[in-house]
């Protein structure tokens, strides 16, 4: 197994029952904190143990250690407020106000502890092979966590919280690359509301250069990229459009951005979405700079129905028409729970999922 494994998984995984009841019970005060640290450990060798089994590349701790995909940064990160915002999740026929995995920025942003120490120190310890750390990056932020009312005192504009929070993730990346950690992804949900016409009406609303803004994300994000592959960390970004219990936050097309993004960021791979129609098609891949792996994510966390096997060898096909094979690989399309309740599907289906991407990277390359 290496850093860039050909059946590989976004990072977050089900949360297992004895996990949640401790974390209902931390928070109930029944619990103290060395029995939730406890449980922690012991639900992150579970998850470590499930991966291992099913020969999925990359061992993440299934972010256990989190509430959800931004929480260590937010919880250990001065400036956020305990207000969440109000954003409108997709489920395909009606949309949900429910944003209760978010912060809002209530204060100057400022670098205040470590955030992913504890994983990293765990999975250096006990993952039985290359392991990688997640962290989020500039956009997210951008475009989740401002609000005019709540933010604006502090930071103006939503451009005006890019610099701090980029000082936040060079010092953190930078202290990842001290840990010894080699492999880093960013998640980058938000790229995409850059091509939701829903986001542009509201950055124009704004007064808001929305191509001016995006570019000012992605060379924030550079940055932290660049520090990373100076250091001899490889680093994928993941792109998706969102993912919050079965449901998604933006829509969109990677043909409005790839020529910025995917041409901005020396990334060493892309993990991007790829499981419905709502991601277009594999011709923006052209934009991808030569020698720069894509990870496929072809397979769906947001129901436990298992694609057909021989679809999925057939998308893979399509998608070498433009990226060379060698340069490619496959995955599920994001975390299976990208906040602690997860997405609507059983242990058992997440399983099934990952046994899934591995073998489709068997038929299609002979191996993991």
């Amino acid at each position: 197994m290496n850093s860039f494994a050909r059946a590989t998984h976004v990072g977050s995984l089900l949360r297992p029952p004895p996990l949640l009841k401790a974390r209902t019970d931390h928070a109930a005060g029944r619990l103290d904190d060395a029995g939730l640290r406890r449980v922690e450990q012991e639900s992150i060798l579970v998850a470590l143990s499930v991966q291992q089994d099913s020969g999925i590349g990359g061992y993440t701790d299934g972010e256990y250690l989190r509430t959800d995909f931004m929480s260590r940064l937010t919880e250990h990160v001065a400036g956020f407020a305990a207000q969440a915002p109000s954003l409108e999740w997709q489920s395909g026929d009606h949309a949900e106000e429910d944003s209760s995995i978010l912060r809002l920025i209530g204060g100057k942003l400022a670098y205040r502890e470590r955030f992913t120490d504890r994983e990293a120190a765990f999975l250096a310890a006990h993952a039985p092979g290359p392991f990688k750390i997640s962290i989020p990056e500039v956009t997210n932020f951008v475009v989740a966590n401002w609000d005019p009312r709540v933010s604006g005192p502090h930071y103006p504009t939503r451009a005006d919280i890019v610099d701090d929070l980029t000082a936040v993730l060079l010092q953190e990346a930078a202290a990842l690359a001290e840990d010894g950690v080699r492999h880093v992804q960013i998640d980058a949900p938000c790229f995409i509301a850059f091509a939701n016409p829903r986001i542009l009406a509201l950055l124009d609303s704004e007064g808001i250069d929305a191509r001016a803004l995006l570019r000012r994300c992605i060379e924030a994000d550079a940055a932290v990229v660049r520090l990373l592959r100076d250091r001899g960390v490889t680093v994928g970004m993941h792109i998706c459009r969102g993912n919050y219990r079965g449901q998604w936050f933006n829509e969109g097309f990677y043909d409005d951005i790839a020529a910025d993004v995917f041409g901005g960021i020396p990334v060493d791979h892309w993990l991007l979405e790829y499981d419905t129609e709502r991601a277009g098609t594999f011709e923006p891949l052209h934009h991808v700079p030569d020698g720069v792996r894509v990870v496929l994510g072809l397979i769906t966390t947001k129901t436990g129905e298992l694609e057909n096997p021989d679809d999925l060898a057939r998308r893979v096909d399509e998608a070498a028409r433009i990226v060379p094979l060698a340069d490619l690989a496959v995955s599920p399309q994001c975390g299976f729970a990208s906040e602690v309740r997860g997405n609507p599907l059983t242990w058992d289906d997440q399983r099934r999922k990952l046994d899934l991407t591995v073998s489709v990277a068997q038929r299609v390359w002979g191996g993991v």
